[in-house]
């Protein structure tokens, strides 16, 4: 029996969500028929506040150890809506006094949750930092966008994430002659009105009318807007379900915040937890906690924060139908690799070729371009183990030391207007010996936060000169040898990490005993005086200085000085003379007494993951493109690696090669991960985070100016500077140049890598194609083009001499084809030879495959 079409479309729109409910089931059959019993958690609820609420969780068990979602799949009802209300994401908020069941039905059936409610009719009072706080926060209220920022709007002032509640309280109880509430009439408090667009409000409406968040805002007022007993339970920590997670394509999970007090009772907090995806376009959050996971494959951190307490859930989604073929391993970084990507079913690329080797061990390791001679011979060696005995030559060679030399000098802050040109001078040339050296990477530390001494002379001293003040300096060595980044703390809790106000002025305090004294010559030494601690800015109480995240040591009372005995003159006892007014101690201490030996003891010491941690990242991202933390100086729960157990196990081996940053380079270069190829595989094409295949990396400015000077075979000459000099060796950064500036040399204003800017720009692309300075370089008359087209060869093998020069390598075979006409066209010598080998050098040099480490 045929429907007609009205009738058909009537009953589709009738049995959609029917239709719907089996259509997603059915998607699920062939996972739930080798799936264990659905559950639903927790098994029994019980809420004790009238604007609580919990989340229900449904998920079904897989025999490949997986779990499924259902939390929105399933169908929820109260039998008893006048005691607990479920709504149909499965959220139960209580109504009054009294025990009912929610009944959860799933396509296993039906499971009953039974569901306690007391407190309603008379609940406890509530606390503004444990119950306020949260819901300015998630309506955004305290944030640096709003009443959060540092003069507030519209006079109305919050602290950043609520990080001082008793200074919050005072805003809106007291501030603007108390008219933010009125205790007599609740839902006609402005506070209220405004979240709920009632009143003109500039942030729009920030709470629905009825909602969890009005009700208990109403309630606080109602029950005098009072701060709260100091007494009452405080946050510990919360927790998230699941921690991790494997997702299909478009695949969701629903998770649930657990708030654990100190008192150990345990609240659900989900609709009141704030959640950020670390990679959206992987898996993306909504603000109830629902993820929804894209098309691509890979990894992504799910953050959840509650009053200055967050957390991580781990959201993978792998690509569907790839069978995948390990690929042979040369050492460990090898083997958890391809753990990582056979759990995304992600193919590795192959190995690249030789050629494609050479020189991206050549700029990695010493920034400079392979010789023609040197990529002939290397092309040609048979040895098996060829490319392990290059990297060791790489690691011999004067040019590694320069090399780290400037990419340390750039993390120092080595900029001569601050630190002087003889600071300058003087720090460099310290790098440069401890590259040249080996010297262990803790050590080399150790030195440098100990500094002291003349600015002046060979040694780490003019470190210091950067660093103005106990801040600046706690801030910079925790960046660049941590990975923690204290800027925000200095002002509110990190909000993503687990430092605060105390911490940042108990680690300042670390730093507090540096002084810089003038010295006879008129310059100016570095000299430890005692440390003293720093005063927390809110409370206005002293912070013992501490390493970060160190318990306070308990201190001894100070003696009491002893009192002077008096003076005797002419048998009469007079008291003893007074210190000269002015008159200032010697300070000097020794070096036990120096709070920075502590410090750089914890640091260096083999429980502590950040140090070692840091540095290999920092490593790993400069020879891989990218750092298994990115930013890769920001090391924290809540920015966890793309590859925890390498990460980890990266760590363990820069401590078991006792900080030797040669041993640990050969590690990575003799990987088969660090040599596989940037071509792409149907199932990697989309990585950008798991190192499935190589990545492009732009050549940094001295680099690539160098290697221009290098494939025209005319070095740039600086001003001021002896000839044969290279733009690596140039201590001074502020050395006028147009190439330096829009390619992205750094100021050294900061320690963050991403003062060094790699992106391409068109005043690139056009400098490089145009510029009289490229082109002088390319039509020297004793360059390299020049020198190619004088010699006797034949067309053919003048192409492969200037390829070999510029690339590396030799011509492919189009590229035989379009170029080896213009060669044979011209005269074996002349002008017109040499135009033509003058174009194809502007060619090579205008390609992405110079610009670019490959």
């Amino acid at each position: 029996m045929r429907l007609a079409l009205p009738n058909l479309r009537s009953w589709l729109r009738m049995t959609a969500p029917a239709l719907a409910f089996f259509a997603v089931t059915a998607g699920l059959c062939q996972h739930l028929a080798a799936a264990e019993k659905i559950t639903v958690t927790p098994a029994t609820a019980e809420l004790d506040q009238p604007e609580a609420s919990l989340q229900l969780l449904v998920s079904q068990p897989t025999a490949d150890k997986r779990i499924i979602d259902l939390t929105r799949v399933a169908k929820y009802r109260s039998e008893d809506e006048k005691i607990a209300r479920v709504d149909e994401l499965g959220l139960i908020t209580p109504v009054t006094d009294g025990q009912t069941n929610v009944i959860v039905e799933h396509p296993d059936g039906t499971t009953k949750v039974p569901v306690t409610i007391k407190g309603i009719k008379d609940p406890t009072h509530l606390s503004f930092p444990r119950d306020i706080i949260p819901i300015l926060t998630k309506a955004t209220c305290n944030m640096g966008g709003c009443h959060g920022k540092a003069e507030g709007q519209n006079g109305f002032k919050l602290t950043v994430f609520g990080f001082d509640p008793k200074a919050d309280h005072d805003a809106i109880t007291k501030e603007g002659r108390g008219r933010r509430i009125s205790l007599a009439s609740p839902e006609h408090s402005l506070l209220l009105r405004k979240a709920l667009a009632n009143e003109p409000h500039g942030g729009g409406q920030r709470f629905e009318e009825g909602s969890i968040r009005h009700r208990r805002l109403a309630r606080w007022i109602s029950e005098g807007a009072t701060y709260g007993s100091e007494e009452a339970p405080t946050l510990v920590r919360i927790e998230v379900e699941p921690t991790e997670q494997v997702l299909h394509a478009k695949g969701t999970q629903q998770l649930r915040v657990w708030a654990i007090d100190s008192d150990g009772s345990r609240r659900c907090v989900t609709t009141e937890a704030e959640y950020e995806s670390n990679a959206g376009v992987i898996a993306g959050v909504d603000g109830r906690g629902f993820v929804q996971a894209s098309e691509l494959a890979g990894e992504a951190a799910i953050l959840a924060r509650y009053l200055g307490q967050v957390t991580v859930c781990r959201i993978t989604i792998p690509q569907p139908g790839v069978t995948f073929t390990r690929p042979p391993e040369n050492n460990f970084i090898d083997r958890l690799a391809w753990d990582k990507l056979q759990r995304l079913g992600i193919e590795p690329s192959e190995m690249c070729d030789d050629a494609t080797f050479l020189r991206r061990a050549f700029l990695d390791v010493i920034g400079v371009l392979p010789t023609a001679a040197e990529a002939k011979a290397f092309l040609a060696d048979p040895a098996p183990n060829k490319r392990s005995l290059l990297v060791d030559r790489l690691l011999d060679r004067p040019e590694y030391a320069d090399y780290w030399t400037m990419r340390f000098s750039d993390l120092l802050r080595v900029d001569q207007s601050k630190i002087t040109p003889q600071g300058a001078v003087a720090i460099t040339r310290w790098l440069q010996r401890q590259f040249v050296e080996n010297r262990p990477y803790d050590q080399f530390v150790r030195e440098l936060i100990t500094a002291k001494g003349n600015v002046k002379a060979e040694g780490p001293a003019a470190f210091y000169k950067a660093l103005d003040t106990p801040e600046i300096a706690a801030r910079n060595v925790s960046q660049v040898f941590l990975g923690i980044r204290l800027e925000c703390a200095q002002c509110h809790h990190h909000p993503s990490d687990r430092w605060g106000q105390e911490d940042y002025f108990a680690m300042a305090g670390m730093f507090s005993g540096v002084s810089r004294k003038k010295t006879p010559d008129g310059g100016e030494a570095i000299v430890p005086i005692v440390a003293k601690d720093l005063k927390h800015p809110r409370t206005n109480e002293f912070v013992q200085a501490r390493p970060l995240g160190v318990t306070p040591k308990p201190r001894k009372a100070p003696e009491p000085e002893p009192v002077p005995e008096p003076v005797v003159v002419k048998g009469k006892a007079r008291p003893a003379p007074k210190p000269k007014k002015g008159f200032v101690p010697d300070t000097a201490v020794n070096e036990a007494a120096d709070p920075r030996v502590e410090l750089v003891d914890w640091m260096t010491a083999p429980d502590n993951q950040y140090f070692s941690t840091m540095m290999a990242n920092r490593l790993w991202a400069h020879y891989f493109g990218r750092g298994l933390v990115e930013p890769i100086d920001d090391l924290r729960i809540t920015n966890p690696a793309s590859n925890e157990p390498l990460l980890l196990e990266l760590s363990k081996h820069l401590r078991d090669c006792k900080y030797d940053l040669k041993a640990f380079t050969r590690t990575l270069l003799n990987s088969r991960l660090y040599q596989l190829a940037t071509t792409t595989t149907p199932s990697n094409a989309t990585d950008e985070q798991n190192f499935s295949h190589a990545a492009h990396k732009a050549l940094p400015a001295e680099v690539l100016l160098d290697a221009i000077g290098q494939a025209t075979g005319t070095p740039e000459v600086f001003n001021g500077w002896p000839e044969g000099h290279r733009a690596v060796q140039i201590w001074d950064n502020k050395l006028p140049s147009y190439f330096f500036r829009i390619f992205g040399r750094p100021v050294r204003a900061t320690v963050c890598e991403c003062e060094r800017s790699n992106e391409p720009s068109i005043s690139q692309a056009l400098h490089l194609m145009n510029s009289p300075e490229i082109m002088t370089k390319i039509r020297n008359r004793s360059g390299n083009a020049a020198t190619v087209a004088k010699q006797p060869l034949s067309a053919a093998d003048t192409l492969d001499q200037l390829y070999l020069t510029v690339l590396a390598r030799y011509p492919k075979p189009g590229e035989k084809e379009q170029l080896l006409p213009i060669l044979v066209e011209s005269p074996d010598e002349g002008p017109a030879r040499r135009e033509a080998c003058e174009d194809i050098v502007w060619v090579l040099l205008n390609s992405k495959e110079f610009l670019f480490n490959h």
